[in-house]
């Protein structure tokens, strides 16, 4: 289609790296093919977040790994800023040299 999309992750392996390097390597793929990429790129992030967790967790489990990960994204369609994270990887946006506050970072203390 004619919108202009980019896609943008940060992942933090606990552990080890495994669950970070998987992530980076099926997320956005996951993302890209999700059937509400075009009319609810949310909703494709928070698909996509689950369905990768999902997918590792079955090779973790086969393979025997044990490490784990955080992960935040951006998602950018058109004029559009679409962010989703897991654990507690932040995003902080500045824009004319102000800080816009865009989430609250996941904490222990935090219900």
């Amino acid at each position: 289609d004619d919108i202009d999309r980019a896609y943008f992750a940060v992942f933090d392996g606990h552990g080890g790296v495994d669950a970070a390097n998987y992530s980076a390597t099926h997320l956005h793929v996951n993302v890209g093919l999700h059937q509400e990429i075009v009319k609810n790129p949310a909703e494709a992030l928070k698909c996509s977040f689950q369905k990768t967790d999902e997918m590792f967790l079955f090779k973790a489990k086969r393979e025997r790994l044990r490490s784990g990960t955080t992960g935040v994204s951006a998602l950018i369609v058109g004029n559009k800023l679409h962010i989703a994270w897991l654990g507690d990887s932040q995003v902080m946006l500045v824009q004319q040299g102000n800080v816009v506050t865009l989430m609250e970072p996941h904490k222990p203390e935090r219900e």
